[in-house]
């Protein structure tokens, strides 16, 4: 069906199920003590509003975790308009935000990642959001663009993680277990104890799968601590530790014709030496809360990082460890008559860490079919990496309905890199230090009626290149590759209806980023970067819910996420072909999550969702695309008090119901190797099934 037709059929279906579900619609609705019926089913965080100031930033929380596998975290970020993950497998995932970080070769990167407001992207702009446990968090706070001034102005914005807090006065059980195709076993543990001064939450994790494909066998265990102590009503203190654990077998991208013969199979040379990567990563934190008065408080955080990381590839054997640490404080305050007028924000984040790698002789092919064997070194490497943010903003109460607020962040980014190898006239080592970066912003919400804002902003961003990407072929710093930056421009509105059980999010959006920063790769494990031009990413994301009383004991809350991405290259010279003009290389131009929850008040539920994602442009000159699929998926669940303080829940769901063939992630710009075909496809899992007990219970 030609996607014009596609969009037209799914949107009426749409309107006409709002339609006609809301003729039915009641105003009352009973509450039930055990499944909270009109608590699950209200929007979940979609105007929060913590990072952003004025503006509205994008958020999931328990209800859209529901609609997927609790093995899947990348299927609800991709709920979020504007958002998309491409997964190459659980342990593989490169995330993009409208466009920005499409063209990373592996990983992500472009955005800043925060686990309960401490950072988690690493020095040179890594973030792995495949080592935390979807179980584990409470909500998923996305700031599109660089207009979250306070979590770094990177281009692509910041993700910003929240684990769960125990509910108050409370000591609470919960056991999740849950099994499924490909060999899967995950369990979630949790404790949690709250009274008036102190609480406490204790979780551990276990999960195996044997994974759809070849050498493509998943397993993490993971222990989250997390404690606050009030010491009295204006100080607080807490602790966070978090420890993980995984291993995981990598099958790599495979090329259009293994993709057609069999898209189970893992790429040849990786299964032939066995590649797998082993973390060990933890996150300890500390924060202290100080109130100085009313409307005004500091919030500082000290945190430490370690991630041991072995990963034998064919073509070497990489072992690296970074150790990081810094510290993050922010004041909050009020000024003006009754502390409403101006409000502010100001605060700092350092984070620095070190960095230490080398890559050994990878011998798999002498070794008998047992896969990897390390042999000699071939590089030994520390770098020493250090990001510093300042920033702040105040919004000032013009009218009754008008706020306006302006921001500034101020980065400045170190390189330091020493070749602890070639101790000759061959080393490299070279320092590079970025100028220090201004990065303003100005927002303007507009209050129409209750429940009914409009919003502009304007904001500029960058994106430090990692340090590899500053070297040339020959190893040594390019002093000529410079930051990317852009300048973002939105406007939208985020509406309320019907006492709000409607809510519309809809936003316009236009970022130009200059210094486009293009890896190049010079070799099976080296990419160069270098600066090729512009780029315009603009688009539309929508996002809306809709709540239905059917009857007092049955709710259906359909929802929509649609997202356009009209980005091109404006200017981009490239090996001297020009492809300015063409669209740009790793997004999709549509993108469309639609679907459906039913809730009834004895504790059923059934969710259902439709995700459409469109074809991919796989290389600069558009030359080849990936191709355009659907995914329908379906999970459902009941949940009883067997007796007081204890419950007991079933649940069980189908991804791909339809069993479609399609490719998960892609590899832009594949580059064949000895005369191998170019590989440019990670395989998405056929169909699959999962089920799960759950048991709660309740201290008396």
């Amino acid at each position: 069906m030609p996607y014009t037709n596609y969009m037209k059929a799914l949107s009426f279906s749409f309107l006409l199920f709002v339609g006609s579900s809301y003729s039915l619609a009641q105003e009352n609705i009973q509450k039930d003590s055990i499944t909270r019926l009109d608590e699950v089913i209200l929007i979940d965080t979609l105007k929060i509003r913590n990072a952003t100031g004025i503006v509205p930033s994008s958020g999931i929380g328990a209800r859209v975790f529901e609609n997927y596998s609790p093995i899947d975290i990348t299927s609800s970020i991709n709920q979020i308009s504007g958002v998309y993950v491409l997964s190459g497998a659980l342990n593989t995932n490169r995330i993009t935000i409208r466009g920005v970080g499409a063209r990373t070769p592996f990983g992500t990167d472009k955005l800043r990642l925060y686990f309960d407001d401490i950072p988690v992207t690493n020095g040179a702009g890594s973030s792995t959001i495949e080592a935390y446990d979807v179980e584990n968090l409470q909500s998923i706070e996305v700031i599109k663009g660089p207009k979250g001034t306070a979590y770094g102005t990177n281009l692509g914005g910041a993700i910003v993680l929240n684990s769960k807090d125990p509910y108050s006065e409370t000591t609470e059980v919960i056991n999740n277990f849950t099994i499924g195709s490909y060999g899967l076993l995950k369990n979630n543990f949790n404790f949690s104890h709250a009274e008036d001064q102190l609480s406490v939450s204790l979780q551990y994790g276990h999960m195996n799968i044997d994974g759809y494909r070849e050498n493509n066998r998943f397993q993490r265990d993971g222990i989250l601590l997390k404690s606050f102590y009030k010491i009295n009503t204006r100080n607080k203190i807490g602790l966070l530790v978090n420890y993980i654990d995984y291993y995981a077998q990598i099958a790599s991208s495979i090329s259009q014709s293994a993709f057609d013969e069999n898209p189970k199979q893992a790429a040849f040379t990786w299964k032939a030496a066995k590649g797998y990567e082993a973390n060990k990563y933890t996150l300890v934190g500390l924060s202290y809360l100080h109130k100085f008065r009313q409307g005004l408080e500091n919030t500082t955080s000290i945190f430490y990082t370690y991630l041991d990381h072995y990963e034998p590839r064919p073509f070497n054997i990489l072992d690296e460890f970074t150790n990081g640490y810094g510290v993050r404080t922010r004041f909050s305050g009020a000024i003006g008559p009754k502390e409403q007028n101006i409000k502010y924000s100001l605060g700092a984040e350092l984070y620095k860490d070190t960095y230490d790698w080398g890559t050994f002789e990878n011998l798999y092919e002498n070794n008998n079919g047992n896969g990897s064997l390390q042999g000699d070194p071939l590089s030994e490497n520390k770098e020493l990496r250090r990001q510093l943010n300042l920033f702040g903003y105040a919004n000032y109460l013009f009218a009754k309905n008008f706020t306006a607020q302006v921001g500034l962040n101020i980065n400045s980014t170190n390189y330091d890199f020493k070749d602890l190898y070639n101790t000759g006239i061959d080393n490299k080592s070279a320092k590079r230090n970025f100028s220090t970066i201004f990065l303003p912003s100005l927002d303007l919400n507009y209050e129409i009626a209750s429940g009914k804002n409009v919003y502009a902003n304007i904001s500029r961003g960058f994106s430090n290149p990692s340090l590899e990407e500053t070297l040339t072929p020959q190893g040594v710093i390019n002093p000529d590759i410079k930051q990317e930056t852009g300048t973002n421009y939105e406007v939208g509105s985020l509406m309320e209806f019907l006492y709000g059980r409607l809510q519309i999010e809809l936003a316009l959006y236009r970022m130009d980023i200059k210094n486009l920063l293009v890896a190049q790769r010079v070799g099976e494990d080296q990419f160069i970067g270098k600066n090729a031009g512009r780029t315009e990413h603009q688009g539309l994301d929508l996002d809306a819910n809709y709540r239905i009383s059917v009857t007092q004991n049955f709710q259906i809350s359909p929802f929509i996420s649609y997202s356009l991405s009209d980005d091109r290259f404006v200017e981009f010279i490239d090996a001297d072909t020009d492809y300015s003009g063409h669209p740009l290389t790793g997004v999709p131009k549509h993108r469309l999550n639609f679907g459906a929850q039913l809730q009834w008040a004895n504790g059923f539920y059934w969710n259902s969702t439709l995700q459409y994602v469109d074809k991919i442009p796989l290389t600069d000159a558009t030359s080849l695309y990936s191709k355009a699929f659907t995914l329908i998926n379906t999970r459902m669940g009941y949940k009883k008090e067997i007796f007081k303080g204890f419950i007991a829940g079933l649940d069980f769901g189908i991804n791909n119901m339809g069993d479609t063939k399609y490719a998960q992630s892609v590899l832009i710009n594949a580059v064949g190797f000895g005369g191998a075909e170019p590989r440019y496809f990670y395989p998405g899992n056929g169909r699959n099934i999962y089920g799960g007990l759950r048991i709660e219970y309740l201290l008396p």
